[in-house]
């Protein structure tokens, strides 16, 4: 509909442009009369009506033909200065020629015709009057070329608007992209630290299974070896698997929930500040522990607490399965890293634990903080030792 509108306002705009033109072009002629060189001076006829109309009538389509239009309004003018009309100025072809060069490329057919008309134009002048048209030549090449010139740089300005509104949706468009790139970018890790996130909390659900049973097996099998010779042990020992237990329950329990969700709870997790309540039920379990900590204590960041913490109890529950004897626990907060240490004697023959899952999971903790790990026995002593960065420094 809008477009129907527009054509139709189009149309009668150039309706409009072109009677504007016919009445303009009369006014010229008849300014100065007909003037045939051979006779006497005229009023304005019939065929100088019909001329000076064909050289405004066809504006009415200039927009789907400039250069047809061009030649039927210079011809026109042609024709007016042949039969000796005072056609020194007409309207028509100076308003089709600035409407051409507005609205085409200037190209070589163009020229041709503009220029075989103009000489067409100063040849008729010259054979009306039998003389070199000059004031012809200044009144029409002049007017010709200046519209040329203003059409041309109508056009030149048009594209170089039109241009630099191509830049700029470009620019807009290339913006956009950017935005949705981006946008997706921070959607990608997001979901990233989502997965991070669930991994960290898989591994946590890890350690604190293979923890508390590891520790309910020790403290199972101390009661059962003491069933028959001390109830009282054993009774206790029955109640830390118990406790132990629910303990072990509620923390699986609420890892789990942590991972049913969309987006996994970002809390802090167990750190070096549940060091007493670890060393604790290890102790309940019949593990002879000692601490030593050497150094005013530094804050860790998370990464690397929750890894010396994790990495702690990884080491005590393989202690609590294969030492023998007090286990030693050292934690140095004196140097530019933070080092912890575990010792603990082993059983003649007891197998080497240097490649099991256990340690490889240390391994993995204290890289993943940005530190590294070693682990081994010798000399019937069995050593893990953890360094570990300050404050919150990535791997």
């Amino acid at each position: 509909m809008s477009s129907t509108v527009t054509a139709r306002s189009r149309a009668l705009l150039d309706t409009a442009f072109a009677a504007a033109v016919f009445v303009v072009s009369l006014a010229l002629l008849a300014h100065g009369g007909p003037t045939p060189i051979r006779t006497s001076t005229q009023g304005l006829d019939a065929l100088g009506v019909v001329l000076a109309a064909c050289s405004a009538a066809p504006f009415v389509v200039w927009r789907r033909f400039p250069l047809t239009v061009f030649a039927v309004t210079a011809g026109a003018s042609v024709l007016l200065a042949g039969f000796g009309y005072a056609a020194d100025l007409v309207l028509g072809p100076i308003a089709a020629l600035y409407l051409l060069a507005a609205n085409t490329v200037w190209t070589a057919r163009t020229a041709a015709v503009v220029a075989g008309l103009l000489m067409a134009y100063l040849g008729a002048a010259a054979y009306a009057q039998e003389a070199f048209p000059g004031v012809g030549l200044v009144h029409t090449a002049l007017p010709w070329a200046v519209a040329w010139f203003a059409g041309e740089r109508t056009r030149l300005r048009r594209e170089q608007v039109a241009e630099l509104q191509r830049r700029a949706v470009d620019a807009e468009r290339e913006a956009e992209r950017e935005r949705l790139r981006a946008a997706r970018e921070a959607e990608r890790e997001r979901r990233l630290a989502i997965v991070e996130e669930r991994a960290r909390i898989a591994r946590d659900l890890h350690d604190s299974a293979g923890h508390a049973i590891s520790l309910i097996a020790v403290r199972a099998g101390a009661a059962r070896l003491r069933h028959h010779t001390d109830d009282d042990h054993s009774l206790q020992a029955l109640q830390a698997v118990e406790d132990l237990a629910r303990h072990t329950v509620a923390e699986i329990d609420q890892l789990v929930a942590s991972l049913r969700e969309d987006e996994p709870d970002m809390a802090t997790p167990l750190g070096l500040a549940s060091l007493d309540s670890l060393i604790t039920h290890h102790t309940a379990a019949g593990l002879r522990a000692e601490l030593d900590i050497k150094g005013s204590t530094q804050p860790l960041g998370s990464v690397a607490d929750q890894a010396a913490y994790r990495i702690l109890q990884q080491a005590l529950a393989n202690a609590a399965r294969h030492g023998t004897g007090n286990t030693r626990i050292e934690l140095d907060f004196t140097g530019t890293e933070f080092e912890l240490t575990v010792t603990n004697p082993t059983r003649a023959g007891t197998p080497r634990r240097d490649g099991g899952h256990g340690l490889i999971g240390m391994r993995e903790r204290a890289a993943l903080a940005g530190g590294s790990l070693d682990a081994g026995r010798a000399d019937g002593v069995f050593r893990v030792h953890a360094r570990l960065p300050y404050g919150n420094v990535p791997a």
